[in-house]
């Protein structure tokens, strides 16, 4: 059996891309930084990410009918950082909303507004699966996550 402390450490050893995961809560918008970001399917379009039963913003991802899943760029590294300690600090930010009431961030080298396909207890996470309704690209160099820092892309 292994310790966490080196299974987590083990997982660093995975360079991930950033995402940004947002939604409309009963208190205004939400946001929670994620790794734990996968393509699943491209018929239908399907994607997944999962998010721990421990954060605070638990309950309002795992209610959520609608998200948006932001790929981080490089050079937003204050996002990423942003966001993994709050998830209510939008301001100053450059936001639009969707139809479905999820606010949007500018410049994400993707973007997929989901709604929830289905949901899996896994652990002490949940993972969500999301039908993407409407996605979004730029060019740009992604922002990567390995042995528990963010990385401009080239670096790792």
């Amino acid at each position: 059996m292994c310790d966490p402390r080196s299974l987590r450490n083990a997982f660093g050893r995975f360079a991930t891309g950033v995402t940004v995961v947002t939604t409309g809560g009963a208190d205004g918008p939400v946001a929670i930084t994620a790794n734990s970001f996968s393509s699943v399917s491209l018929d239908p379009p399907l994607v997944l990410w999962s998010i721990g039963r421990h954060s605070r913003r638990f309950d309002a991802f795992a209610n959520a009918a609608h998200y948006a899943i932001h790929v981080l760029a490089q050079d937003q590294t204050d996002l990423c950082w942003r966001f993994s300690k709050s998830g209510t600090d939008f301001a100053d930010l450059d936001l639009s909303w969707n139809a479905h009431g999820v606010p949007l961030l500018a410049r994400a080298l993707a973007r997929f507004e989901c709604c929830v396909a289905d949901r899996f207890a896994a652990g002490d996470h949940m993972i969500l699966l999301g039908r993407v309704l409407e996605l979004e690209t730029q060019d740009g160099s992604p922002l990567l996550f390995a042995g528990g820092k963010s990385q401009a892309h080239g670096a790792v």
